[in-house]
Order: structure tokens, then sequence, then C-alpha cells
């Protein structure tokens, strides 16, 4: 067997790129996503494509966020770990599954087979996160009108209030910032990632008791690929009375309120409470997505 040959595409030959099967049904997860020629590569043996990747990034973005796609061919870890591994951008994997992936032996078996290649590349396993979308005929979850909303356009008022929030959270990607930088950079990481969202500033709301105590935030933004929560968080005073629900309530009608016709959420399996706020508020889970991150070079 012939060493694999790595890669990296231009417009002139991307159609490489769809020359692999799809398994998991990557391409409909992607259908708004943008992907550029120069950020897909692929590893063929002897002609043939065995593992691809697309790495992502917004518009404006000189570098990947990201490799939100990742295909490897059954027995090829090995050619999909070398794809990962001579890639000049490392940065964290995601890898989108079906809802059903865990229950169907085929789907589990492709979804091992580029776990597989991910930790031969370096990578560990960060989290596991359910996918959410809201539709119209869900019905918009009720408001329950016991906490007051307003916009803050001092970043200042955020930065403390998600250091409060992240001194007690269940995030992954927080108590991985937390562990690397303290309590300051998985705050800044945050208003980083709400800059960057192609939504208005003025969208962030503070949320107060009626007696003017501070409970929470929420984040109503549009991502590259449309609505979305983009942030629940209760000060970790303020937690045991449910408002994370009424949080998501409120961002959900913001969001439609402007516009939204689906709104997309979030959250890692092992955040039992917010995932049973989810539900209450009529977000079915569609999909899942494994986050890796590059432990071997960071």
């Amino acid at each position: 067997m012939t060493d694999p040959v790595i890669r990296a595409l231009d417009e002139s030959d991307a159609q490489l790129f769809d020359a692999h099967p799809d398994p998991l049904d990557a391409a409909a997860g992607h259908r708004r996503t943008r992907h550029r020629p120069d950020w897909k590569r692929v590893a063929l043996r002897d002609g043939t494509v065995v593992a691809r990747g697309a790495w992502w990034g917004g518009p404006d973005d000189k570098e990947p966020v990201n490799i939100n796609w990742f295909d490897v061919a059954e027995g090829e870890e090995e050619a999909g770990a070398e794809l990962l591994r001579s890639a000049p951008w490392q940065v964290e994997l995601e890898i989108n599954l079906p809802g059903d992936w865990r229950d169907r032996p085929d789907l589990a078996a492709a979804a091992e087979t580029r776990f597989a290649a991910a930790r031969a590349a370096g990578y560990e396993l960060l989290v596991e996160r359910f996918l959410y979308r809201w539709t119209p005929e869900r019905g918009l979850p009720e408001r329950p009108g016991r906490l007051v909303y307003s916009a803050e356009p001092d970043d200042a008022v955020f930065f403390d209030a998600l250091r409060r929030i992240h001194s007690a959270t269940l995030d992954a990607h927080s108590l991985k910032a937390v562990e690397e930088g303290g309590l300051d950079q998985a705050a800044q990481e945050e208003l980083d990632f709400f800059h960057w969202c192609p939504s208005p500033r003025e969208w962030w709301q503070l949320a107060r008791t009626p007696e003017g105590d501070l409970a929470g935030i929420h984040i109503p933004a549009h991502n590259p690929s449309g609505p979305t929560i983009g942030f629940i968080g209760v000060l970790p005073e303020h937690r045991g009375h449910g408002y994370a629900y009424d949080l998501l309530a409120e961002c959900t009608h913001h969001l439609v309120e402007h516009g939204a016709e689906a709104v997309t959420g979030a959250t890692d399996r092992s955040n039992f409470p917010m995932a049973a706020n989810f539900a209450k508020a009529g977000f079915p889970v569609v999909s899942e997505r494994i986050n890796f991150h590059p432990a071997a070079r960071a």
C-alpha cells in the first residue's frame, strides 16, 4: 500500500473534496456554511480520496477558527491523522453527527473512525454537545415575566457578569478557558465571540429581578449560518430559581421579533439543567457535535 498524499485544494481542484462518500450526511448540515476552497485538504491513496477536511472561519477571518467537516474512510485512520497533523492550522475539531448515531451501528462505526483518526493526530476529546433547532410550529416559549430586561452599552458590565457566571460553570469550553487563563480569559473569550457575531451589539441584554438585582444575561445573536442563542447565563447567587429558562424564552422571542424564522442553540450533553430548559422551551435535538482540541500542540 502506497503512502497517502496530502493535498491542499484551491478553486481549480476543489471538486476533489466531493469525491468521497458522505455516510454522516455532513453536506446536509452545511447547506448554509461557506467553506473556502483553499481551506480544504484531502488525503489521497493511489489517486482515491480517503480522508478530507474543511476548515472554517467567518467572512473576515484571516485564519480558520475550527475544522467542522472531517471524513475518513474505514481503515484509513492514519491518513486522516496525517491530514490533521500536517495542516498549517491547529484549531478545534468539530465532528457533527446525526442525533441517532449512537443507535445505528453503521453511523457509530463511521463516527469512531473519525474519533480514532483525531486521537492519532494528537487531538483529545473536549466535550459532546446537543444541537437544537426551534421552528415556528413548536410555538414560542411562554415568557414567565419574572425578570426585567435592558440593553447595556458598557462591555465592562458584561465582562464582570461573565466572570461571575464562569466562576461556577458546567460548560466545558468555559472550564478550559478558566484552566488556561483564569476567569478573565473565559470572560474575554465570550466577549470576543459576541463581537465576532454579525448581529447588533445593542441586542445584548441584562436581566434583573424586580428589586433591581442583576440575575443574568442573554445574548441573542446571528452566527454566519443564522439566528442562534448566543449565550444564556445566570449569576451564581441567583441560581435555583429556574431563571435560565426565563432567559432562553426571552432570547428566543427577541430573535423572532427581529425576523428569525428558526433559531438554533447548543449545550453540553453533561449540562442536564440547560438541556432540560431547551426541551421545555420547545427546542428539539436535531444533531450532536463532538469537539476535540489539539492537545498535543498546546
